[in-house]
């Protein structure tokens, strides 16, 4: 085994049938200024209550609108901000405790983020910019840097060439291999891709693409993909979770969330999906208006003001927390609900 490859399966904790990753109740609202004496206007419920797993060895593509909550989650789980509520379980340990403290933790998990060249620091050379966080935990120097010159190589930039340069002299298609290595640099499990491809050309993006993909198969790694992009998170993902206004819509196997979505919000975005077949054109917008205010978000379902399927009940009563294998939060999926379309309780049993 290689210096760049990941821990052997001794860190495999609870085994391969526990989920990587668990979120339960993850919560992040930020306050408002100009209210009286120090108090809060309001607050933004970015992410609202949100419940999902990561299984071992899959990717999770994570798809919806602008300010709908994808990044924030990211940063979330890296805890690089700090959830209001909720816990975070890492192969069965609660983030933040005594049995995995916050930097044995980050060891295990990176990120990768959209903007490649600030993500890196432009006095470093690309070789000290890989090697300088397995320094930062205790990996001796010499092992650092060729841990760093072998990480380049993996990724498609000849040491050589590459090691010593700086930043600035990187295209963006380079800049982010040099950010996958980084993060691969710590032998991480779990990788969190927030829009890592979206600022590339289409060119450069496949080939990034297919690069991850063969990491992954490579080092045995587990991804949580956040991107707009519906084709490409199709293309990567193994199940997907739809977000709207800090909640979680649908989650689900990927040819089923593409070949059979259930939430009229996902069955919009598909139909915004382009296409270069002149007998799919999409002739009328699928979804009109914007989503309503993230600090004063309607009642019941947080869809209804945009839903052609909206009756009383959905301003009244919340949707059930996705909790099943390809699972909605919708109230005409709930049996029982009070929407003319749910099934009857006695048909779901």
């Amino acid at each position: 085994m290689s210096a760049a490859a990941r821990p052997d399966a001794a860190t495999d904790v609870g085994g391969p049938a526990q989920p990587l990753l668990s979120v339960r109740g993850l919560t992040r609202h930020f306050p408002l200024k100009g209210g009286w004496i120090g108090r809060p206007a309001g607050v933004v419920r970015a992410v609202d209550g949100i419940d999902f797993a990561v299984h071992k060895g899959e990717t999770l593509g994570v798809v919806g609108e602008s300010g709908c909550g994808k990044s924030t989650t990211a940063r979330l789980l890296m805890h690089l901000i700090a959830p209001d509520a909720g816990d975070i379980v890492f192969d069965g340990c609660v983030v933040g405790s005594r049995d995995l403290p916050l930097r044995q933790f980050r060891r295990q998990v990176q990120m990768v983020f959209q903007d490649s060249y600030s993500s890196l620091n432009p006095r470093l050379t690309i070789e000290d910019s890989i090697a300088f966080a397995p320094q930062v935990h205790g990996v001796p120097y010499r092992e650092a840097v060729e841990r760093a010159r072998d990480l380049l190589a993996r990724v498609g930039l000849e040491p050589r060439r590459f090691a010593e340069r700086y930043p600035h002299e990187l295209s963006g298609g380079q800049r982010q291999r040099v950010n996958i290595a980084r993060a691969l640099a710590l032998q991480p499990r779990l990788i969190i891709l927030d829009e890592a491809v979206s600022a590339l050309d289409k060119s450069v993006e496949a080939q990034v693409l297919n690069l991850l993909l063969d990491l992954k198969d490579a080092f045995g790694l587990t991804y949580v993909f956040i991107s707009h992009d519906l084709h490409v998170v199709r293309y990567v993902s193994d199940r997907v979770m739809v977000m709207y206004l800090g909640e979680v819509a649908e989650i689900g196997p990927s040819e089923a969330i593409f070949a059979a979505p259930r939430h009229p919000y996902t069955q919009a975005l598909l139909a915004s999906m382009p296409t270069l077949d002149p007998d799919r054109r999409t002739e009328q917008a699928p979804l009109a208006g914007d989503p309503p205010n993230p600090i004063n978000p309607p009642p019941g379902c947080r869809f209804h003001t945009r839903c052609a399927a909206a009756e009383a009940v959905c301003r009244e009563k919340v949707p059930a927390r996705p909790a099943s294998e390809h699972a909605v939060a919708c109230l005409m999926h709930e049996a029982g609900s009070g929407h003319s379309r749910s099934i009857p309780i006695q048909a779901a049993r």
